[in-house]
Formats: structure tokens, sequence, C-alpha cells
């Protein structure tokens, strides 16, 4: 007996989680501070004779992001910006699988702020992780994520989701001419929502505070004629160019939610989309390379720096450079055995991979061409 959306369920009973949440807040439960930082305009034409800083998919992992960032210079010892004018990229998949995403979202959400103050800037970019969790699909949403929500208020604002959903349940017995056990629907009820669960579904509503903050992520960053984003641009994609990709992926995201029959036809969720397609990272270079041409000179680019693939334990580039993987497995162990975290560092024509013990030069000749060229 299923009473409440179960953690790892992909999106079932929406209208109703929202209708009682919303009902909820209402009653008195307190909603979330609006959101902080800087809004994500089309980030399509950066240009900066600065050091650009990419750093891939984080999934929670808090603390081996804040080791890297500091090995990259970026910040200090007490998380404070301290990279001037540098560009921080981060290309998305913040949530899921560690226990930190929040952490982490919310040192990104400052450095936003702290970073265009000493004339720097961060761009964070939409994963499909991110968009996961707006069209509450909770399969990778680890325990400790959810207990990262949890306040004095918690047990509360359960107790009166229980009494709202166990009304409806009551209700829809009733109506099909059956018993209605209470004391067995609140045991499974307390079973399947853990305390602080439903905060975190408040926080990531549109007017959440973590909602708010997602839906105003750009999916594509162009800088200095390097293409950043999540997945990967399929040729059919590139033929919307930086600017439309990112327009559709907003539309996508100011549309939601939407009715989980609806989620597959969203341009966000295709699997030939910027935040899910893996061709870039998996086709055979020889296939890939005719292609690549083509698709780089629509994105009026010369490379590609991508995450969601993961090549655990070291940055990857492919086809002399035009296109690097940046996804190494932060969130090492069983998920990403051998993963570490890393840094890809741009400056002018010269790359570099940043570990945590070492700095290694990258072979990349897509970027000899001269900065500031698209």
């Amino acid at each position: 007996m299923t009473v409440f959306p179960a953690r790892h369920a992909r999106r079932p009973a929406a209208g109703l989680i929202a209708a009682a949440l919303v009902a909820l807040v209402v009653a008195g439960a307190k909603p979330a501070a609006q959101p902080r930082g800087q809004a994500s305009a089309f980030p399509c034409d950066i240009q900066t004779t600065e050091r650009v800083v990419a750093v891939g998919d984080i999934h929670g992992a808090f603390d081996q992001f804040v080791a890297i960032l500091r090995a990259a210079g970026l910040i200090d010892n007490r998380n404070r910006w301290i990279g001037r004018r540098a560009i921080l990229v981060q290309t998305g998949d913040v949530l899921d699988r560690g226990p930190d995403s929040r952490k982490a979202i919310d040192l990104l959400r400052r450095l936003e702020r702290d970073a265009q103050r000493a004339g720097g800037r961060v761009v964070a970019l939409l994963g499909n992780h991110e968009l996961m969790r707006l069209v509450s699909d909770w399969r990778y949403v680890s325990e400790g994520e959810t207990e990262a929500f949890r306040n004095r208020d918690s047990e509360d604002l359960r107790e009166r989701a229980l009494a709202v959903f166990s009304a409806e349940a009551e209700k829809a017995a009733r109506a099909a001419g059956k018993p209605f056990d209470a004391a067995a629907y609140r045991e499974q009820f307390l079973k399947e929502v853990p305390l602080g669960s439903l905060e975190m579904r408040i926080a990531f509503e549109a007017k959440g505070e973590y909602g708010a903050w997602v839906r105003q992520r750009a999916a594509v960053a162009r800088i200095n004629g390097i293409v950043f984003l999540h997945g990967g641009i399929s040729e059919p994609v590139s033929m919307m160019g930086c600017e439309g990709i990112n327009e559709a992926v907003r539309k996508d995201l100011q549309s939601l939610p939407v009715p989980l029959e609806q989620v597959p036809t969203l341009f966000s969720a295709s699997e030939t989309g910027p935040l899910w397609y893996r061709g870039l990272a998996t086709e055979p270079e020889s296939e890939l390379a005719p292609t690549l041409d083509i698709i780089l000179e629509r994105l009026n680019a010369r490379a590609f720096v991508i995450g969601h693939t993961t090549v655990a334990g070291k940055l990857t580039p492919r086809l002399g450079g035009r296109v690097i993987l940046i996804d190494t497995g932060m969130v090492n162990g069983n998920s990403y055995p051998g993963g570490v975290p890393s840094a890809l560092e741009i400056v002018g024509d010269k790359a570099t991979a940043i570990y945590l013990d070492r700095r290694e030069p990258l072979e990349v000749p897509s970027l000899t061409a001269t900065v500031g060229a698209n």
C-alpha cells in the first residue's frame, strides 16, 4: 500500500502533492525564502582575457567541490571568493546521489554574488538532475539530501500532511465501497515520508527558494568560442544555436509543473537535447568528426566542454580537444569507482587539468585560436 509518493518514484500524483503542500503552507508552514543571487541571463557571448575554470558534476559531494575550488585558487579556507576576475563554470548536476547538494547550491549562490562584486563571474548551468527535481523525479535523491531540509517544525508539518492525505485516502476508499484502516495508513505514511522530505518538495516548487534558483539556470554558455553545457549538442539541436537552445529550455522551465504524460514531450527531457545527449562523449571519433564540424560551425564555436558522461579519474579530451569531458566522478565509491574531484582551467590557448594533488597540461589544439574569437 503506497500512501504517499515514495522517494524513488517518478512523479506520481504530482497534482495532489502540489495542492496538499500549498494548502499546508497557507495553513501555517513557513514558506521558503526568496532566492538570492543573480539571475542567469543567456550567456552566449562572453568574452574574457581572464582565466576560465570549469567544474563538472557535483552530485552532492560538497567537500570535494570545496576542495577542488580551493585547489583552483577560486576560494579560500573560509569558502570566500578569491578568484578575482576569473569565470567559474559549473556544468550542472549539483543534485542527487551525494548527501550535501543543498550545501553545494548554497555555496554556488553565494559565489555568484561575491564573484560579481570582485569583477568575476559564476556561470551555474542546468543539468538533467536539476530538471528531474523540477518534474518530481526523486529516484536519485539521497537520505542526506532529505535530512538537510529537516528542522524543528518538520514533525508538525508531517502530521498536518498526514491529515490531508489520510482524509483524501479515506474519502476515496468510501467512494469505492472499501474499508479504510487509519492506523495502517499512518504507519505506512511515516515510513514513506521521512522528516525533511516535505520541506524539500516545497523548496523546489516554482516559488520555493531552490526551485526559483534552478529555473533561472541557462543550459548553454559560450565563452571565447568554447561552448560549455551539461550533456551535449546533437546535430538537429545545433540548428537552434546557443540562444535558441537556451530559450527553448527556459520555456520548458517556465511551463513546469506539467502532467506526467507531458514530461517526455519537453525539449529539455529529450535524449537528444542539451541535458541528456551523450553522443559527443560516446560516439566513435571516426564517425563523429564530420558531424562535429557542422555542429561547431552552427554554434559559432571551436570546442565543447561537457559533463554528464563520467570518465572517472581524469579529464578526457576527444577529437583533438574539440570535446573535453570534465565529469570525473566527484562522488567516488560505489557510484563512480576511481572518481576524483577535478577542474579544467583555460587561460588563453592553454588548458590545464587541476586535481587535488597536481596540475597537468592538456594538449588541446582546438584552443590555439585567438582568444576572444567566436
